[in-house]
């Protein structure tokens, strides 16, 4: 998960964390953090497979804001 200038967050599933980073900020990521730049990494975890990666991918989306910032730190209960 990646908060972009703005504040909002952005959620994706990759299996090299540092090159996606890297391309989101270089302006050639998701369309969505194009015009956000720069991202900044909030969270990331690991997954046994690509299948396992994109089910905790939805599931992230499925949370609200307030449970996403709870999980990355950044608002406390």
């Amino acid at each position: 998960m990646v908060c972009c200038r703005d504040g909002t967050l952005y959620t994706g599933a990759t299996n090299n964390l540092e090159r996606r980073v890297a391309t989101h900020n270089k302006g050639r990521g998701a369309a969505y953090t194009r015009a956000r730049l720069p991202v900044t990494l909030v969270w990331s975890e690991p997954a046994a497979d690509r299948g396992a990666a994109l089910r905790r991918e939805a599931a992230l989306k499925r949370l609200s804001r307030t449970e996403k910032l709870r999980l990355v730190g950044r608002v406390r209960r």
